[in-house]
């Protein structure tokens, strides 16, 4: 098995990068995803954010009420840990059960781990490559503005609030630009793949 890293800013092509390499046939495991799926209600994780901070961050229907817990998170480092210490464990357990899932299903596989915050964690995977999507800043914001309607104070407020591209941009063993058309970016993604592959 090869596990090969994915990561890159907010609207940086991360996503198309990720959907292009599982059509190539790459596992692909989503962070994000996961990072969902471990706070559903019954789960461990979502007991203890409740907990943590109380029954106000739990909806009606039992779910995570995102923006109520994001109120109490952002912008306090020391709850932010505290919902970090409990989410970060249980994206890694789950991460790790699906690297090895993949690889006994296929001992030659190419698992894609989708992470936007691979540079910002903690928890260093061993992996073979790190791939980072790359589109500047601008692009980036226009993006977000464009294609997910975002306010551009927001979309810039958003992009300033990630590590920057020059730290993400050093993690990197391949760069995928992502500024240009789309054929652009699939012509690099299909030859990571051949290298990948060969």
């Amino acid at each position: 098995m090869q596990l090969i890293g994915l990561t890159g800013g907010i609207a940086s092509g991360k996503s198309t990068i990720a959907s292009r390499l599982a059509e190539l046939g790459a596992a692909v495991v989503d962070a994000d995803r996961i990072a969902r799926e471990v706070v559903e209600p019954g789960t461990p994780a979502l007991a203890e954010i409740r907990r943590a901070f109380g029954d106000g961050v739990i909806a009606p229907d039992g779910t995570l009420d995102r923006p109520e817990l994001g109120a109490i998170v952002f912008g306090d480092p020391a709850a932010l840990r505290i919902l970090n210490g409990i989410t970060h464990p249980a994206v890694l357990r789950e991460s790790t059960a699906r690297f090895e899932a993949a690889a006994v299903a296929d001992p030659d596989a190419i698992v894609v781990y989708d992470v936007p915050l691979l540079v910002e964690s903690a928890n260093r995977y061993p992996f073979d490559l790190v791939v980072v999507a790359h589109a500047d800043a601008a692009t980036r914001a226009r993006r977000l503005f464009e294609l997910r309607g975002m306010d551009p104070v927001a979309a810039e407020r958003r992009i300033g609030s990630q590590v920057s591209d020059a730290e993400r941009l050093s993690a990197a063993d391949l760069v995928i630009d992502t500024g240009g058309t789309l054929e652009e970016t699939y012509r690099q993604v299909d030859a990571l793949w051949a290298g990948l592959r060969g």
